[in-house]
């Protein structure tokens, strides 16, 4: 990664303070960009069999640097290029990315070809990333947000000289490759933790004898039992609005959850009195909270020490664990393939499915012996704990990534160019 040294020769311009040499230019400035506001061609002409052009219209497809169609066009009407910036220019207005060829570009999205000799194209990416929320600020509608053609060539650029904005990609483009570095690392961890899943929860650790049960195959020392035998549901109810009016509660409602992981985040302090009416079931150590509202998502944590006795939604069912089965074990279990279907089977309603609590009741577990459901838990537990480090790291990248696009596509630091 290249050095970075500070410069402090700035002049005022109505922008604010930049450095001496850097020129501010517009979006609609032909000196320095062509702009191409997309049109969509009539659906007719469009297929799923590579006839014609890559067509994008800014919305599944759009997700990533380099966008992957989903259809074609045969009879395109506005054309990008190769290494055009592509920005979405409805909503969600101000995402960007890159050309990967030749593309039919529909009425959701612009190109803006950077002319070479004036602006590098991946700096200017980077450049219109950072400026997202500004471009977000400039579009119009209630109901559907869009940004006009009139106030995209409006669109100030602050430009260094070619080099510095060479420069500038290539320490921000290093940023990204160790992100997808990363990025890689966590799919493959995660795709090896499902792996072990499936494995050790249907045939356990050690066994050579199986036999068919109502959940499919599993070793044949296991019982199969309902969650009411293995648990106890719904214990404790508790009304904040009257019992801790003036007292402060974490409340832990579904959002709280991250699916698929059993994270516990962005709680919020709330005041008895202004408890939300859904805040009714008490907590403690260990339990087990099950959102029974599209459990599919599965909004599953175990509760630990530092929100014992606090409150959390009847989206939950709460599961406080008998002696014959352990918080972990079951937390993965709920996890599983297995209760994923039983989930499905049991979902009641339309709009909001869910399961009640006769349901949750009458789901059935895998039960082993209690030494082999921690040996079970403690290989998936270091498994999630590298998939954890890894998203540290990953955020970490993230803030780095932030903190050098704001430095460096200001210019209040400045990168250093060989001689």
């Amino acid at each position: 990664m290249r050095k970075i040294s500070i410069n402090n020769k700035f002049e005022k311009r109505k922008s604010g303070y930049i450095p001496k040499e850097w020129k501010i230019v517009t979006l609609g400035d032909d000196n320095y960009v062509n702009l191409i506001m997309g049109q969509s061609p009539p659906s007719s002409t469009y297929n799923d069999k590579g006839m014609g052009l890559p067509f994008l219209q800014g919305k599944a497809e759009f997700r990533e640097v380099y966008p992957r169609p989903i259809f074609s066009c045969s009879s395109p009407i506005k054309i990008a290029e190769k290494n055009d910036l592509l920005l979405s220019v409805r909503a969600p207005v101000g995402d960007v990315n890159i050309s990967l060829s030749k593309s039919c570009i529909g009425r959701g999205l612009a190109a803006i070809r950077a002319k070479d000799n004036k602006i590098n194209y991946f700096f200017l990416f980077y450049y219109l990333k950072y400026s997202k929320n500004l471009f977000d600020s400039l579009s119009m509608g209630s109901t559907f947000k869009a940004i006009t053609k009139k106030e995209i060539e409006k669109f100030k650029v602050l430009l260094p000289s070619i080099p510095e904005q060479e420069k500038i990609a290539e320490v921000l483009s290093t940023v990204d490759q160790a992100i997808e570095q990363v990025d890689e690392s966590i799919t493959r961890t995660e795709r090896l933790k499902n792996g072990l899943m499936q494995e050790l929860l249907t045939k356990g650790i050690g066994h050579s004898e199986f036999k068919e049960t109502e959940i499919g195959r599993i070793p044949k020392e296991w019982k199969i039992v309902e969650m009411k035998d293995a648990v106890d549901i719904n214990e404790e109810f508790r009304d904040p609005r009257r019992e801790l009016s003036n007292k402060k509660f974490f409340y832990i409602d579904i959002d709280s959850i991250e699916n698929e992981t059993g994270i516990i985040k962005n709680l919020r302090e709330i005041i008895g009195r202004e408890a939300p009416s859904r805040a009714r079931r008490q907590v403690r150590y260990n339990d087990v909270i099950m959102s029974t509202v599209r459990p599919y998502l599965k909004a599953f944590a175990i509760i630990p020490k530092l929100y014992d006795g606090q409150i959390c939604s009847t989206g939950f069912a709460v599961l406080r664990c008998k002696e014959r089965i352990l918080p972990e074990f079951l937390l993965y279990i709920l996890f599983s393939k297995s209760l994923v279907s039983q989930f499905n089977r049991a979902m009641v309603g339309a709009q909001y499915p869910a399961l009640n609590s006769s349901h949750v009741k009458k789901l059935k577990i895998p039960l082993p012996h209690l030494p082999e459901q921690k040996k079970i838990a403690e290989i998936l537990a270091t498994v999630d704990e590298r998939i954890n480090l890894l998203k540290e790291k990953k955020k970490k990248l993230g803030r780095v990534k932030k903190g050098l696009m704001n430095d460096l596509l200001t210019g209040r630091k400045r990168v250093k160019l060989e001689a």
